[in-house]
């Protein structure tokens, strides 16, 4: 076990700690036969703290099937999560494997319940190519400026009787809806299936095809499609749905989604990791979309984690593709005028490390520069003050109508009298929608690459390359270039 005390900048580990730094090796030095098998190990641990401090301590580790992964690039270039998983060789000390993620507690410690000093554990899984022979599995984080320190290492020895070689969940059903090639060299992409009874098979089947077919209106994907290999997994719900706590509504499902998380009604996750990773498991994945049955607008994205969106609401194929930016590319919301849960969630006057916004700090280097327009202002004006005027007095109204719709389902309302404020809702949100994109076209820099103020949740001191762009406002519209250019280098990373 492993504790961190933020305050006071002291790191403890044990187990087994690194004896000697190693250099970060080039890709073509790193053997993919030499140190690994084709199988994946599944470590499993418990992350525990608040926003003062953080144990790590592991739960078990699993065999599974085959490696999904790059068998070339097997050292992580981008980093663009706050944890680093890395896999040295026990004897020689070589780096042989890293990849950076985010979790869910990396966004707990982030809560008003996370600094007030209330603990929670969250259950986490970090994935693997199989080693053949002992390694030291390390884990670290960033601090508040953004540089990794070591908060876990742990040897491991593959031939332990102790590591668990169970078989799959035999009530999971695999659809193979796309098949381009050997995972090695493609995005395997697993679509899990939540809140679908048995009986709503012939629905899945549908939306999964619905689905995978927007996927591939949006590029880079449609360019790339030969690049990605697909299957949908099924294991039935008792229930249809997912949980809504503010609704006072719980339902029993195969992965135990839920709106509310971290007190954001909008925000859908699941804690339950280990259930998800044994459904998953079913099939190659390098990552997870879960596709909740649910008409009410909702999802989540955490990268190198999963994405949710729900299937049967007006916003679905904007949920889809813009929780997937988070959870495949890491790239940040652009948004800054919807109520979030966290609290100065990129601390000021540090570089974001997603490669979708930016603090300017200089202003000549800015880390899209390749991409931005001829003769464009940096920082580049548009019009913000009347946006905000715009969108913040929508902000309010749709805050309250949620909270008196949350409470009449609470306390038992006539369903018609609740259908009738939903009905309200989605039209006052197309309605929002459709003067936004109206306002954003006219804005006498659309279309061009620049850097404007208002991003990641702040409405002043970090940036986004476009006036507009899928991870900024809702609808049917494309990544920004500078978006697009992170998804083909992640695409390209994982299918060389």
């Amino acid at each position: 076990m492993v504790k961190l005390n933020v305050q006071k900048v002291v790191f403890f580990a044990i187990s087994v700690m690194m004896t000697v730094a190693v250099a970060f090796p080039a890709q073509d030095q790193i053997s993919f036969d030499r140190y690994f098998l084709n199988k994946t190990m599944r470590v499993d641990y418990y992350h525990t703290g608040n926003s003062q401090e953080e144990i790590i301590s592991l739960d078990k580790i699993c065999q599974q099937g085959i490696w999904s992964g790059s068998i070339k690039n097997l050292i992580d270039p981008f980093k663009r999560g706050r944890y680093l998983v890395k896999v040295y060789d026990s004897i020689s000390g070589q780096l042989i494997f890293s990849r950076s993620y985010d979790s869910l507690f990396g966004e707990y410690k982030t809560t008003d319940e996370a600094l007030k000093g209330i603990r929670r554990t969250f259950h986490e899984s970090v994935l693997v190519p199989f080693p053949q022979k002992k390694i030291v599995l390390a884990i670290e984080i960033r601090d508040r400026q953004n540089n990794f320190h070591q908060i876990f290492s742990q040897e491991i020895d593959p031939n332990s009787v102790y590591i668990v070689r169970e078989k799959l969940d035999p009530g999971v059903k695999v659809f193979e809806i796309l098949k381009n090639g050997d995972p090695h060299q493609k995005v395997d992409l697993a679509f899990l299936a939540e809140g679908y009874r048995l009986e709503e098979e012939a629905k899945l089947k549908k939306d999964l095809e619905k689905f995978v077919r927007v996927f591939f209106t949006q590029e880079p994907y449609k360019s790339l499609k030969n690049n990605f290999n697909i299957y949908g997994v099924f294991k039935p719900s008792d229930e249809s749905g997912c949980d809504e706590p503010s609704y006072g509504i719980f339902k029993r499902t195969a992965l135990g989604c839920s709106f509310d998380s971290f007190g954001s009604e909008r925000y859908l996750l699941s804690e339950d990791n280990q259930r998800i990773r044994d459904i998953a498991a079913a099939v190659p994945y390098d990552a997870i979309l879960i596709m909740v049955n649910h008409q009410r607008y909702g999802g989540g994205g955490i990268y190198n984690l999963y994405c949710t969106f729900t299937t049967d609401n007006e916003w679905q194929e904007y949920l889809m593709l813009h929780e997937f930016g988070h959870s495949f590319t890491g790239l940040a919301d652009e948004y800054y005028t919807s109520q979030v849960a966290y609290n100065e969630f990129y601390p000021r006057g540090i570089e974001p490390v997603e490669p979708n916004i930016t603090a300017l700090l200089d202003p000549k280097n800015l880390k899209w520069k390749d991409l931005i327009s001829p003769g464009i202002p940096i920082p580049t004006p548009w019009e913000k003050e009347e946006f905000d005027r715009l969108d913040m007095a929508y902000q309010k109204t749709r805050e309250e109508l949620n909270e008196k719709i949350a409470r009449m389902k609470r306390e038992g309302a006539p369903q018609e009298e609740i259908a009738k404020l939903e009905q309200m809702s989605e039209k006052l949100s197309l309605e929002q929608a459709k003067k936004v994109d109206d306002f954003l076209a006219r804005s006498k820099y659309a279309g061009k690459v620049g850097a404007f103020e208002g991003a990641g949740y702040s409405s002043t001191g970090l940036y986004r390359p476009a006036v507009d762009c899928i991870m900024f406002t809702k609808g049917k519209k494309p990544y920004c270039p500078v978006c697009q250019q992170a998804v083909r280098k992640m695409i390209e990373f994982y299918s060389e």
